[in-house]
């Protein structure tokens, strides 16, 4: 298989906010990776009480069978098993008094955990 590179505007694979893009994109820069190749990884993985939770890193490039989207200038790279379950999503990034962080906003989600941290599809 080989990587996947889609248009933002034409695949609804999973958006990303401009507020979550420059934050990333920082961190990105903040991390001195080449911002050209490399991107935020989004998955998903077993754990937390509600079966499933989201995982964010950075990769250096995408693997070859990844979906790679890009969106106000950064790439984000999704595995096949993880699409599933995220496909529609949307990310954020929300500032607040009392926390700050990336948020997974995800219409495929049926029950979260009371923390919101962990979910089921």
């Amino acid at each position: 298989m080989s990587t996947e590179t889609v248009d933002a505007s034409s695949d609804p694979a999973i958006e990303v906010t401009p507020d979550a893009a420059e934050e990333a994109l920082s961190l990105l820069e903040g991390e001195d990776l080449d911002t050209e190749k490399a991107g935020l990884r989004l998955f998903v993985q077993q754990g937390g009480c509600a079966g499933l939770s989201y995982g964010m890193r950075f990769d250096t490039e995408p693997e070859d069978d990844d979906l790679v989207v890009e969106h106000h200038g950064l790439r984000v790279f999704v595995d096949p098993a993880s699409r599933n379950y995220i496909g529609g999503s949307r990310l954020d990034y929300e500032h607040g008094l009392q926390a700050a962080g990336f948020e997974v906003e995800n219409p495929n989600v049926v029950s979260e955990c009371g923390c919101g941290e962990s979910f089921r599809t």
